[in-house]
């Protein structure tokens, strides 16, 4: 029998991200490529079956949330991880189509849910500060993206069984460690402080929540252009697939590197300081792709990109879980969660929509745009809260 602990260790958790981002990271940049050249199937349907994937991943995103504050977190997240461990296994020995489609559908699931629970789970780690936890916590899920997306790309040329055998390694490793280190008991009842951080009240929270929400459905709408469209514009400017590639190793590396230095500097702001700051750099970053016509161009976007990503992005869900009092804990980091699987899904559809009928000039000053008004108003939702205490 596993023995209870009366806290999850930070390295448990920055363990099963690390694990869990590196074993999505091999299904996202597969899926177009296997259907299209493996599969021979359209692009629209390699298409539609991402975003199948992502509203699945959104169901589990809310459902985790859900289960963590109404039932056991521990069963939960062990569900949760097998649901895409069981899909993965089946993957290595059935991968035609449609049976490779359905599999999807639960590994977005599962890793959704375990998005959320890994989240909600951090939250409950007393021994240091939130900030601190989430800030570690994003290093460990970006390191798992560059090990997933490095690996994926040198292992298809020996076959996609091959490509679902390692991945089948990091779920198992995954379920291993949830059921060795996740037994916890955690603490759901409303504590007596009625302040956060930022000097808010938490009793009347839901419209800053709300707000931060929307700013990460912009945010994250936007951030995955760099995964879609932009990697067809700089092939049509006649940059190579492999330099377009080397840019998102440049970003895994800066995140890795100088996310600890940016941290140290970011805890003498407050949280809503630092995410307003950050998440600006972000957004006219996109301005910079305007006019960006060759890969040194290029390379010092996505430098101000990853700046502003690593300012802006990892104290979001520290923000929301100071806003949340401990019975609603998983309910609003599965919210947080779902508002950024949603601007996944929809922004390569609205990307390719603004292409066909404007330009991709148009497209980089709309994604700059709705960060910066949705900023705006989080700022003056904020605001108006803090003069209402």
């Amino acid at each position: 029998m596993i023995k209870k602990r009366s806290e999850v260790h930070l390295i448990s958790v920055i363990a099963c991200s690390l694990l869990l981002n590196a074993g999505a990271a091999f299904m996202w940049p597969l899926v177009t490529i296997y259907m299209h050249n493996y599969l021979h199937k359209s692009l629209t349907l390699a298409g539609m079956s991402l975003l199948l994937m992502s509203c699945f991943m959104m169901l589990g995103n809310y459902l985790g949330g859900k289960l963590f504050d109404k039932w056991s977190p521990y069963a939960a997240t062990i569900l949760s991880v097998s649901f895409s461990t069981i899909a993965i296994f089946i993957l290595i020995f059935f991968h035609g189509w449609p049976i490779f489609t359905i599999m999807l559908l639960f590994v977005g699931f599962g890793d959704g849910a375990c998005m959320t629970l890994f989240n909600a789970y951090a939250a409950t780690i007393k021994s240091q500060s939130t900030r601190t936890i989430f800030n570690v916590l994003y290093i460990g899920t970006n390191l798992g993206v560059v090990i997933g997306t490095l690996l994926v790309g040198f292992l298809l040329k020996y076959g996609v069984s091959t490509v679902f055998t390692v991945g089948l390694v990091f779920y198992l490793a995954l379920l291993v460690l949830t059921i060795t280190m996740f037994n916890v008991d955690i603490d759901k009842r409303e504590d007596n402080e009625s302040i956060t951080n930022d000097g808010v009240t938490k009793v009347n929270t839901r419209a800053i929540i709300a707000a931060i929400c929307i700013v990460v459905l912009t945010v994250y709408l936007s951030y995955t252009l760099w995964e879609s469209v932009i990697s067809v514009h700089m092939t049509e400017l006649g940059i190579s697939f492999e330099k377009y590639s080397l840019l998102w190793t440049l970003n895994g590396l800066m995140i890795v590197f100088l996310q600890p230095f940016v941290n140290r500097i970011g805890e003498r702001f407050k949280l809503s300081t630092q995410t307003y700051f950050g998440i600006f750099i972000f957004a006219i970053a996109f301005l910079g792709l305007i006019f960006a016509k060759n890969y040194t161009a290029f390379v010092i976007v996505m430098i101000v990109t990853t700046i502003g990503e690593m300012i802006g992005f990892p104290g979001v869900p520290a923000w929301i879980d100071n806003l949340s009092g401990p019975s609603e804990r998983g309910k609003y980091q599965g919210i947080y969660n779902l508002f950024m699987s949603f601007g996944r899904a929809v922004g390569p559809l609205i990307g390719g929509f603004i292409i066909d009928f404007a330009s991709y000039q148009y497209l980089f000053g709309f994604a700059a745009g709705i960060i910066i008004i949705s900023l705006a108003a989080l700022m003056i939702v904020n605001r108006v809260k803090q003069q209402s205490v």
